[in-house]
């Protein structure tokens, strides 16, 4: 059978072994996404940098994201993909926040804070009309046409939840409106779970998304939807309010998405690892270390903590560490993200897995 990516010609064996992933099986080893430069073909054309297309034309960006990935060997179950964004508040800005750019650093933004009062600011609304939200709308499916047939849009780093209502009234404020007006802050989060769904579905189709199935920033794949969740202003505030107003909505969006990773930020959070271990539809967590922390291969029993509940760990190794990974961990809970030099590297581990699984 041929393959429906003209990049990824084992398409199908990769599409399989992910399915068993994600019902916590192997096929005969576990997933390894892994990527170089395909032999002979010199060095990588260079990826564009983060935010292009806020505010660039289309076109060059379009080809310079074919021209690399067209270059790179997309191992194992690395499926070829681009991942769009105009930065970590887009949501907010499709809720009608301006995004303002760092005049001097193009790899930063921010919206303005524009809630003043939520008894009279609510309800929140997709700003259909948001220059933001159209020029989202139109970079996808630019994306999605010329990608058709050989690689996939991934869906976007949305920071929505409590992370959207944050940028929309300042971390500070929302902090102290959590015990000043808590019933305005349950129907708050009540009000941007219901545009989850409208926006995710909106980028979804705009980028034709459907056709081969999706995967999220994270590079975990489905032949449906799914996505990378995640809640960062978690870091601010203990498990009480975490239980009263942001897990409904991760719930909400983990059940709308069936398979879904979690983003899990930093050492601040682990006081909820109990609560969103059991998030119903929350197959996987991407544990990231937080600047000035000990490096990932030192959260051990951490990540064996997590696998005891039933939840697969996402695992950033190259081909030593991956070794010392694949004999503490349960290979039936986890997918590597593995770096290699060259082809003949990479395809060197995936023989390894599947001789030592």
């Amino acid at each position: 059978m041929s393959s429906p990516l003209a990049f990824k010609p084992n398409y199908d064996e990769a599409k399989d072994r992910w399915l068993a992933f994600w019902e916590h099986e192997l096929v005969d080893r576990p997933c390894c996404v892994i990527t170089a430069g395909k032999e002979n073909a010199g060095p990588l054309p260079p990826a564009p940098p983060y935010m292009s297309g806020a505010r660039e034309e289309f076109g060059p960006i379009i080809d310079a994201v074919l021209a690399r990935a067209e270059a790179t060997w997309w191992g194992g179950e690395a499926m070829p993909n681009y991942t769009p964004s105009f930065g970590p508040d887009m949501f907010s800005a499709w809720l009608g926040a301006n995004l303002e750019f760092d005049k001097e650093n193009y790899g930063t933004n921010w919206v303005v804070p524009t809630i003043n009062d939520w008894a009279t600011d609510l309800p929140l609304a997709v700003a259909l009309d948001s220059p933001w939200w159209q020029r989202m709308l139109a970079f996808c499916k630019a994306l999605g046409d010329a990608f058709e047939g050989k690689m996939l849009v991934a869906h976007l780093d949305l920071h929505s939840n409590m992370d959207a209502l944050s940028a929309l009234r300042s971390p500070e404020k929302l902090c102290m409106d959590m015990m000043d007006v808590p019933e305005l802050i349950t129907r708050a989060m009540d009000n941007v779970a219901d545009l989850y769904e409208i926006i995710y579905d909106g980028l979804y189709d705009a980028a034709g998304m459907g056709r081969c199935g999706t995967t999220g920033w994270v590079p975990a794949f489905h032949p449906e939807k799914t996505n990378t969740i995640q809640c960062d202003f978690a870091a601010l505030i203990g498990p009480h309010h975490f239980r009263q107003f942001v897990a409904p909505a991760l719930e909400r969006e983990a059940a709308y998405l069936k398979h879904t990773v979690y983003h899990y930020d930093g050492p601040e959070c682990l006081v909820h690892l109990d609560q969103i271990c059991a998030i119903p539809g929350l197959d996987c967590i991407q544990w990231t270390t937080g600047a000035r922390n000990r490096g990932f291969i030192e959260w051990m029993d951490l990540l064996k903590e997590i696998q005891s509940k039933g939840v697969a760990v996402w695992v950033p190794c190259n081909p030593e560490s991956i070794k010392v990974f694949h004999r503490e961990l349960d290979p039936r809970l986890l997918f590597y993200v593995c770096s290699a030099r060259n082809e003949a590297e990479g395809e060197g581990v995936l023989k390894w897995l599947k001789d030592n699984t």
